[in-house]
């Protein structure tokens, strides 16, 4: 049988449309594992953030020790960990890893519903997932590239942690409510640069075991931007008790 030139173009086609189907079937399969693991991460944090800070018992025994310093610096390093010994974890041990690390955040975030009215705290909840949604619907879908805005962004979080370091000595409110808003900005900006990061470092051909750690690393990065998201914008939205 002779084939067309012609029909060798609309067989090469069709060959091309089925890839980037399976790409793109493989790609929403990979990012809905992500945002579930996230979502599952934020409810375990969420539940023991609440049932402790609502416990005075719990929080005087946290926040009334030197066991404070454990729960405040624990996350940091569940967050060093993942940086750098994923790659040689098993999948399991990640999952394990990362559900462990979402507790612990619960604990150290515990302290919110001791300062904040539980109201404050949950319209802030929204306003962020509601900001967070768009910025990674915006990361997911645009054809610009983004790492240019993402080292900028990055900088910028470094300077910020500096200035925060500062502030601690010298108690200035305008630079508290100064680094509350850049701290939205920032961290609203990197939801949408390491969705796409996320997006990016997708590869139909990986496999169980690298798929489902790519889909862990990539829920602690997006969990980590929302956390910090949420917090940046309950320090002037949030009520105080």
């Amino acid at each position: 049988m002779v084939t067309r030139p012609d029909q060798g173009r609309v067989i090469q086609r069709g060959y091309a449309q089925t890839q980037s189907a399976e790409i793109d079937a493989g790609l929403r399969t990979h990012m809905q594992k992500v945002y579930g693991y996230m979502a599952g991460g934020l409810a375990i944090t969420g539940a023991i953030s609440y049932f402790v800070g609502n416990n005075e018992v719990l929080l005087q025994a946290i926040y009334g020790t030197p066991l404070a310093w454990v729960v405040m610096f624990a996350p940091l390093v569940f967050a060093f960990i993942f940086g750098m010994r994923i790659h040689a974890m098993s999948s399991a041990s990640a999952q394990i890893l990362f559900w462990v690390f979402a507790g612990v955040m619960g604990l150290s975030l515990s302290y919110i519903f001791a300062v904040y009215t539980d109201a404050s705290i949950v319209r802030t909840f929204f306003i962020s997932a509601g900001t967070f949604l768009a910025m990674s619907l915006y990361g997911y879908t645009t054809k610009r590239d983004l790492s240019g805005m993402g080292s900028f962004l990055i900088m910028g979080v470094f300077g910020l942690i500096l200035a925060s370091i500062v502030n601690l000595f010298l108690g200035s409110s305008a630079l508290e409510f100064a680094i509350s808003v850049i701290g939205v900005l920032l961290f609203t900006g990197l939801a949408a640069y390491d969705t796409q990061k996320v997006k990016e470092f997708y590869w139909e051909a990986d496999g169980h075991e690298v798929a489902t750690k790519k889909s862990i690393l990539g829920a602690f990065v997006l969990y980590m931007d929302f956390i910090n998201l949420f917090l940046f914008m309950l320090r002037f939205l949030g009520n105080r008790e």
